[in-house]
């Protein structure tokens, strides 16, 4: 566990510093967004800048959380503070619900008294959003896949740029042909893709905060791993959980027939479930006859099917 803290606190220094760089230009041009929408009176633009706003409160969230699961365990808090990126990755699949629909409401009442905007000035503005969402796309992207919360940082500047193109378009047809109905339907339609990442996200960060089987373990080949061992007779109260994305949990109890070599059974074990499942955290307790508990999972050679 020692050696996972060390190298989840040195790639946290990397993250930290991809973050400070993204929230310094998602700030800087949520101003100019701001200003620019106010003055063309684009809806698309508002909105954009609205959700920038909710960007920076977001990438703030998880530059905190990084900081804070940084901090050692305590008595309390035995296992770390790993799990505030996952609440931070939750609450910000929250905000982008909150502000998709929000936009929503906006290009409805919108749809129904539409207002002319300044369409070139607008496509202008976008176009520059456009290029500074995806330099930040692109500095975030390389540590998504390994952590939850960058992922729900990376899919709010995502949502920017989608934002940012659908500004562009909504210009170029009200340009062309003065349809003013554009800049709402397209606001639309880039809300909805939002709530679509946004369920992503948080239907992942639930899955982890309910303790969730890990994503791409199975639980049943984990089960046929322990019981293949020559001393293992059976197995119960298996279980497997997420800390935060990358730093997985197992715990299990062994029936064997003695346990005359019990540490020597263990080591073998855990370095088997290690190398073929790469489990961070194991706990195993061996016993020498079948749990007798009705109220709790027991098994012979299966897994609870609940």
């Amino acid at each position: 566990m020692e050696h996972h803290s060390h190298s989840h606190d040195n790639k946290n220094i990397k993250e930290k510093r991809a973050l400070g760089i993204v929230l310094g230009l998602t700030f800087c041009f949520m101003i100019v967004e701001a200003v620019a929408g106010f003055y063309t009176g684009s809806l698309a633009l508002l909105s954009d800048a609205g959700h920038m706003l909710t960007d920076v409160f977001a990438l703030s969230l998880a530059f905190f959380a990084i900081w804070f699961s940084q901090k050692p365990p305590t008595s309390t808090k035995t296992f770390g503070f790993y799990r505030a990126e996952i609440l931070a990755a939750f609450f910000n699949s929250l905000l982008l619900f909150a502000i998709s629909g929000a936009i929503l409401f906006e290009a409805y009442k919108r749809l129904l008294t539409p207002h002319e905007v300044k369409s070139l000035e607008m496509t202008i503005v976008a176009v520059i959003g456009l290029c500074v969402n995806l330099t930040a796309a692109y500095i975030l992207f390389k540590f998504q896949s390994g952590n939850l919360n960058i992922k729900g940082a990376l899919y709010h500047v995502l949502s920017d740029a989608l934002g940012s193109v659908g500004a562009i378009i909504a210009g170029i047809i009200m340009i062309t042909t003065k349809w003013y109905y554009a800049d709402s339907l397209i606001s639309i339609l880039v809300s909805v893709l939002i709530i679509r990442g946004a369920w992503v996200l948080f239907r992942e960060s639930t899955h982890i905060l309910l303790e969730g089987t890990p994503k791409g373990i199975d639980l049943s080949a984990v089960q046929d791993c322990l019981c293949s061992h020559k001393r293992v007779i059976s197995v119960h109260d298996l279980h497997a959980w997420t800390l935060t994305q990358g730093f997985e949990a197992l715990s299990a109890h062994l029936v064997v027939e003695n346990i005359d070599d019990s540490e020597d059974i263990i080591s073998e074990i855990k370095q088997e479930l290690s190398n073929k499942f790469k489990i961070s955290h194991i706990t195993l307790q061996l016993e020498t006859q079948e749990c007798e508990d009705a109220s709790g999972p027991c098994y012979d050679n299966g897994i609870s099917e609940n």
